[in-house]
């Protein structure tokens, strides 16, 4: 070959593409492999017929012939004392001799279906036994127990005979198992060492195939692909606008073209997302901001706010005490509003605060027996209880982790509605239930009183939401979200069972153990509730 067509030859390969490359050795690797694949599946399949006879056949075979000779023996031994001696014990051995001769005799003649030596030997080997035991062991076995069997002296040699036919025909068939099972483990290891062989070859062969595909990949496309690579590191490090240079074969120019293309975009995209990011800093901040005066209301609402409605309420309470009477009727009922009003607003803040504080101030989780929880609850309720007249009853409650002063409030609050909200004239019946259910434990709390219209039982737990005025029942309407924030705090739910219309149900959740965050707090909508509370 002379230097000009070596060089033309040369151009001519470097105008390949990555796919024409990848076509030609592809097509070689494939045709190399699947004339190993033949070879290989060929010993594969030889070694796992051979595998398969030796192991679900030969094997078998010979363990159920012994299991057949045992259980001759058996039968054979049971009918010689049954028959020396008459006693019923002796036909024990004899007849689980017979299931196990039945049970062994199908395994083989399913095992050595296609066999037609060992199909022989066994049809041998059961023509001696049913003649052993026609002659001999059905009659003996029939005889009436209690005594020797005249007929087992009478045939004892004829006996004897007959079961060494059986012996005999055991052992031949024994004798020719063993032989093919011999045969075919020979067979077996030559076949493990051709494959061995084999498979050495297809190993020499793949390394030296994966040794010229692992260069072509190497001249063709790697280089060109590691500048690809440098470039690329280089972006990632930091200098995003260092440019990437097309080198290689056509497609790998492109490709090094469109991750340019690429580059670019992301550049402009990353000036995007720094600007959302500037902004999303800003309002985190300004989040942050706003839940710090939320705090800060928070407590003006339990301190500040207390110190003057205190001084409206003691005055208040002073001009009722010293002018009550002299003035006149109307003077007399604007002093019982203004002394209402500031005694309710007093409540209302003192509400606000415990609202505030669950899931802040009263956080300390430990082991709570909800049973004493319970008992506590109900003795600090026992007078309303007492002149309610109600009956309070509860199924074992559980031992959780949780916070146990949230726990108490959490049944003070779900009591007290229980026992307030009662029809007229009736005593009310309040019974308290735990069940585990899944991960949970779910509570209810079932009672006679009035109940909740259908329509109203996501409105109840909204911080400040009455459904009868105050005059009808007192309250504040902070209860039952204040239990709904206990619950989700604690990892549950609560709500009202809206199939129960005897009275009211409340049904919750709570974890066995705290959850890792809790809830979300409702203090901004508590915030806003007070501050139309107080206008």
């Amino acid at each position: 070959m002379t230097g000009d067509e070596r060089q033309s030859r040369m151009r001519g390969l470097s105008t390949w593409t990555t796919r024409r490359w990848l076509r030609v050795g592809v097509g070689v690797s494939l045709a190399v492999l699947a004339l190993l694949g033949v070879a290989g599946a060929w010993v594969l399949e030889r070694t796992e017929s051979i595998s398969g006879e030796l192991v679900d056949v030969r094997t078998p075979a010979l363990t159920s012939a012994i299991r057949l000779e045992s259980a001759m023996l058996n039968q054979e031994t049971g009918i010689r004392g049954y028959g020396l001696t008459g006693t019923p014990d002796f036909l024990s051995p004899y007849r689980q001799g017979l299931t196990e001769q039945k049970t062994t005799l199908a395994e083989l003649t399913e095992l050595l279906k296609g066999d037609s030596a060992g199909l022989d030997d066994l049809k041998t080997v059961r023509d001696a036994v049913t003649n052993w035991q026609e002659r001999i062991a059905r009659p003996i076995a029939a005889a009436p127990p209690g005594s020797a069997s005249p007929l087992a002296t009478e045939r004892s040699a004829e006996g004897k005979r007959a079961f060494d036919e059986v012996r005999v025909a055991l052992s031949g068939q024994q004798e020719r198992l063993r032989a093919e099972r011999v045969q075919a483990r020979d067979d077996l290891m030559a076949t493990t060492a051709s494959r061995n062989w084999v498979f050495s070859a297809i190993a020499v062969l793949i390394a030296l195939l994966t040794a010229l595909v692992f260069e072509g990949l190497r001249r063709g496309i790697n280089r060109p692909l590691e500048q690809l690579g440098a470039d690329a590191r280089a972006i990632s490090g930091g200098d995003f606008d260092h440019p990437i240079t097309p080198t290689g074969p056509l497609d790998l120019r492109r490709l090094s073209a469109e991750i340019d293309f690429m580059r670019q975009r992301l550049v402009r995209e990353l000036a995007f997302s720094e600007e959302t990011r500037l902004r999303l800093d800003a309002q985190a901040a300004d989040l942050q901001r706003s839940n710090a005066e939320l705090e800060q209301f928070a407590y003006v609402a339990s301190h500040d706010l207390q110190e003057p409605l205190r001084k409206v309420s003691s005055f208040t309470q002073l001009l009722q005490r010293r002018y009550g009477g002299q003035l006149d009727s109307r003077a007399d009922q604007y002093i019982d509003f203004a002394v209402d009003g500031a005694n309710r607003m007093q409540t209302l803040i003192n509400d606000l605060l415990d609202f505030s504080r669950v899931g802040r101030m009263h956080n300390a989780q430990q082991s709570v027996d909800l049973d004493k929880v319970l008992e506590r609850t109900l003795s600090t309720l026992s007078v309303g209880i007492e002149e309610a007249g109600a009956a309070i009853t509860h199924d074992p409650l559980p031992t959780i982790v949780a916070d146990p002063t949230q726990l108490g409030m959490l049944w003070q609050n779900l009591i007290g509605n229980a026992v307030k909200f009662r029809r007229p004239g009736e005593a009310p019946k309040i019974h308290v239930t735990a069940a585990r259910e899944g991960e949970l434990w779910r509570f209810t709390v079932t009672d006679n009183g009035i109940g909740i219209a259908p329509e109203y039982a996501d409105k109840i737990f909204v911080i400040f939401q009455r459904l009868h005025t105050k005059d009808a029942y007192s309250g504040s309407g902070i209860g039952l979200a204040m239990c709904k924030k206990i619950v989700e705090f604690h990892g549950g739910t609560i709500n009202v069972d809206p199939d129960y219309h005897d009275g009211a149900r409340i049904t919750f959740t709570l974890a066995p153990q705290p959850p890792e965050s809790p809830g979300p707090s409702t203090l901004p909508e508590a915030a806003r509730s007070v501050t139309e509370q107080a206008r």
